[in-house]
């Protein structure tokens, strides 16, 4: 490349150099006719530094020039990221904003080179060797005369000595410096730039956390507060019914009718402190706000009672359900009503995660199910948008997968808790699994959940919901199946068991018939429709 680029800047050189009038000296005309040692040195270091200059620009645009393309590929998008930061900066952080433009500076500044000739020891020794044989010539011998055609010559000659190995070699070094200076200078101010980014991180996880943990419940209380306002002066005070079921913090009761509606449920809660009632704030505020859908529990309404005892009590009125899925089980639960349960209960975690909220306690007492024995989820209290789940550690021990003993999950602890369920429902009955009921505390259940160990496979257990169950309680949570599959497996499921159902069915219709008419049967199964067909031919005679 140098060697190109001086052969196409030497014509016009040569020219230049031919018109070049000297500076620092003023030259008369018998001094271009006799001029002295001295003088000749002083046009021949003038010359030389026009030649290097002209050089030095040539090859410094080519350079330039042949990494432009990575400029552009390249430090484009670092440029693009740095005014990004620099954007997101607070608005006087003065020492920020000098640290994006010396970053800025620095990108752009390491692909513009500048080479100077005169830095480099062996380009100026090698020009001051020709120099001198020049020189020999000059004072002591026959004095030149210092016209144009001297100029050319001198040029001539200075172009024809240059050895490219040595100027590119120079360049080179120049080019390690500078890039290794401007590295220096680079890596410096990135990490002024990540500390500060790293700062900006921290303020707005504490933001975050003011808002979820403060005033995130002071607006959900206050929402409580209004809307049991408004409740109690249009509908007035629930009519409370007989005892449904008693929890830690409230009763359950019957209700006829509030409202305009019937056959509702009210849910008693006393709040022994404000964390209470926040938490139960939190429920109210993502019931309300949640669309009605099927396969959870709808809430109509709410009251504040603030004459009962010395704290108030709020009631909280939701359309009334026959059992929960504990009781339930316990009473026997047909196969087929068992899968079609889980179907609905992996279509109310589907929509709670398509609202970006996570359930976080699913378990059969926060399954409820109505007079068809549909399923549909309850108890929103643990509810929490994914985006500003704190960490903590809730929920039912049996259902909590691993990383919700550490804090950092997502909403794939709602799979792990349904395998859980899901084996329950398989089960038929809602004991505990026979290696959980060896641990007489919830630190050594803890332990055996963090080792791995799961609910033991039951001899009667179907291959496909053995499966199934265990890839929803695996412990990586990325391994986990998502909603729409495992809705979309059960289905599978539903069908193939809903198949055998009816091909038992005409089996036991065709032996009947066989009996009573002397005909055989027979069946056929077709994969691609996944169906049974029962085939029969009466004997003739």
């Amino acid at each position: 490349m140098i060697a190109h680029t001086v052969f196409e800047i030497r014509d016009e050189m040569l020219n230049k150099a031919a018109d070049f009038e000297f500076k620092s000296i003023v030259i008369e005309d018998f001094m271009r006719e006799l001029p002295t040692a001295r003088i000749v040195h002083l046009c021949t270091t003038e010359i030389r530094d026009m030649v290097v200059e002209h050089v030095n620009k040539a090859v410094s645009a080519k350079l330039a020039s042949s990494i432009e393309w990575l400029h552009e590929k390249f430090t484009g998008t670092l440029e693009r990221c740095l005014m990004s930061l620099e954007q997101g900066s607070a608005e006087n952080d003065e020492h920020n904003k000098q640290a994006s433009a010396a970053l800025r500076h620095i990108l752009t500044a390491a692909y513009q080179v500048e080479v100077s000739f005169r830095n480099s020891a062996s380009i100026f020794w090698f020009f001051m060797q020709k120099m001198q044989q020049l020189a020999e010539v000059l004072p002591w011998k026959l004095p030149p005369s210092l016209d144009s055609r001297w100029k050319r010559e001198v040029a001539l000659r200075m172009l024809s000595s240059l050895n490219e190995g040595h100027l590119a070699r120079s360049i080179c070094h120049q080019l390690q410096q500078k890039v290794r200076s401007s590295h220096e200078r680079f890596v410096a101010s990135l990490t002024q730039l990540e500390e500060r980014h790293l700062d900006r991180l921290e303020q707005r996880e504490a933001e975050r956390k003011n808002v979820r943990t403060l005033y995130a419940p002071q607006v959900a209380k206050l929402s409580l507060e209004s809307s049991s306002l408004k409740d109690m002066i249009q509908y007035g005070m629930p009519p409370l019914g007989q005892e449904l079921g008693r929890g830690h913090f409230g009763i359950v009761y019957s209700c006829k009718s509030w409202g305009g509606q019937s056959c509702l449920a009210v849910k008693s809660v006393v709040l022994p402190t404000d964390k209470h009632w926040y938490s139960l704030a939190m429920e109210f505020f993502y019931h309300k706000n949640t669309p009605e859908h099927p396969r959870i529990v709808r809430l109509c309404g709410t009251v504040i009672d603030y004459k009962h005892d010395r704290r108030p009590t709020v009631l909280l009125i939701m359309e009334r359900l026959n059992k929960d899925l504990y009781s339930a089980l316990w009473n026997g639960i047909p196969w087929m009503q068992r899968l079609q349960i889980a179907i609905d209960v992996i279509q109310g975690i589907r929509y709670l995660h398509s609202q970006g909220l996570v359930h976080r306690d699913i378990k059969l007492h926060n399954v409820l199910l109505d007079k068809d024995t549909r399923a549909k989820l309850s108890d929103l209290g643990f509810c929490k948008v994914e985006v500003m789940m704190s960490g903590s550690v809730v929920g039912t021990p049996i259902h909590m997968a691993p990383e919700l003993l550490s804090g950092h999950y997502d909403n794939s602890v709602d799979i792990y808790a349904f395998g859980v369920l899901f084996w329950y429902l398989c089960s038929g009955q809602p004991r505990l699994p026979y290696v959980y009921e060896q641990c007489s505390h919830k630190e050594d259940l803890f332990a055996l959940i963090k080792r791995g160990m799961r609910p033991e496979r039951l001899p009667y257990f179907d291959e496909e919901c053995w499966e199934l169950m265990s890839e929803c309680w695996h412990g990586n949570p990325s391994k986990r199946p998502l909603p729409g599959e495992v809705e979309r497996r059960l289905e599978d499921i539903q069908i193939k068991f809903s198949v055998q159902k009816r091909f038992i069915k005409s089996e036991l219709s065709c032996n009947e018939m066989t009996m009573s008419h002397g005909s055989d049967c027979w069946s056929t199964y077709d994969t691609s429709s996944r169906s049974y067909t029962v085939v029969s031919e009466s004997f003739a005679g």
